[in-house]
């Protein structure tokens, strides 16, 4: 009887054991929540990742969200509504600049080039002396995709705001809407939209200004100093997810990346999505690897220069970890 016992509470506490193991510790997914400055197929990756259960295999419970725009994305993060924000570099230098006790820190890159196109409402042959005198729908002024496409105009010797009529007062959501309207004879525009106009007969894409302003650290995953400190191996697993996702995505199609992520574009014709997909790959604008080069970073810092948004240059050390992506370079295979 006393043996019978003594087995029944051995199984009791194997029991009991196995309970509190799978409530918390290493059994339980650690949440993350992201916050996206935007739904855009300009960060296929990240779908992947979500789609294909690499956050899952890394032991994460990831919830996105989209929080629409960069300084909504950022007060976001700062406020911790979010543990990881995917936005432009730029906006940690902000943050920087005015002095921050707690900084964001950038540590995976996933994309690394500017993602907009030139859209001309006219067909015909291109040349960039045809935007001088012309009106141009741009973007918000202080963004990536606004400074990226001014680089470009100074590159091929045209002031946005003196050769041209730069509109800049439309809201993101509504420029491709406003370009189709009649407003404007070139716009910048991002995938799929882009594509969407060509389709429509309502523009031509007509130039680049991911080629034409090279490689920059465009749009990163970042979180707060504080939360990188206290959740490193987060950050670690979160990273190889990343990679892992990356890999995929240059291993296969545009065709096989479109039918991935084409659950978060449900109002999106597969053709646009494959379309989309294939320009960004031919381009090179999906990150192979989540580490930020320094030379990138010192192009970032060279177009915030001559946008006039940039106060100090600031060291990639400052503001750039390297060493999860590192990391997730040597492990991930």
């Amino acid at each position: 009887m006393n043996n019978a016992r003594k087995v029944l509470w051995l199984a009791l506490i194997v029991l009991l054991t196995a309970a509190l193991s799978g409530c918390g510790g290493s059994g339980q997914a650690q949440k993350v929540k992201i916050g996206e400055v935007t739904r855009s197929v300009f960060y296929a990756p990240q779908y992947v990742a979500l789609e294909k259960g690499f956050f899952k295999e890394e032991g994460l419970d990831v919830e996105l969200q989209t929080t629409a725009g960069g300084d909504k994305t950022m007060t976001a993060l700062l406020s911790g509504a979010i543990d990881v924000a995917l936005v432009g570099a730029e906006t940690s230098i902000y943050v920087y600049q005015q002095g921050s006790e707690d900084p964001v820190i950038n540590f995976a890159q996933l994309t690394q080039t500017d993602g907009t196109f030139l859209v001309a409402r006219d067909a015909g042959e291109f040349d960039w002396e045809k935007l001088k005198g012309s009106v141009f729908l741009g973007q918000r002024k202080g963004g990536m995709p606004q400074m990226a496409g001014e680089f470009t105009l100074r590159k091929h010797g045209i002031d946005p705001h003196q050769d041209l009529e730069l509109i800049q007062n439309v809201d993101f959501a509504n420029i491709t809407a406003a370009f189709v309207s009649g407003t404007g004879q070139f716009v910048q525009l991002f995938e799929p939209q882009a594509s969407i106009v060509e389709k429509e007969g309502k523009g031509h894409v007509v130039a680049s200004f991911g080629t034409e302003s090279g490689r920059l650290p465009y749009t990163v995953f970042m979180t707060k100093q504080s939360y990188m400190k206290d959740r490193p191996e987060v950050v670690q697993k979160f990273t190889n997810a990343v990679h892992k996702a990356q890999l995929w995505v240059q291993a296969h199609t545009p065709e096989g990346i479109a039918e991935t992520v084409a659950p978060y574009f449900k109002d999106t014709d597969m053709d646009i999505l494959v379309s989309s997909i294939k320009r960004y790959k031919e381009q090179g604008s999906y990150a192979e690897t989540p580490a930020l080069s320094e030379d990138s970073w010192n192009n970032l810092l060279d177009v915030m220069e001559s946008a006039g948004e940039l106060n100090e240059r600031v060291d990639v050390g400052e503001l750039v970890d390297n060493s999860f992506a590192d990391k997730a370079v040597n492990s991930v295979k």
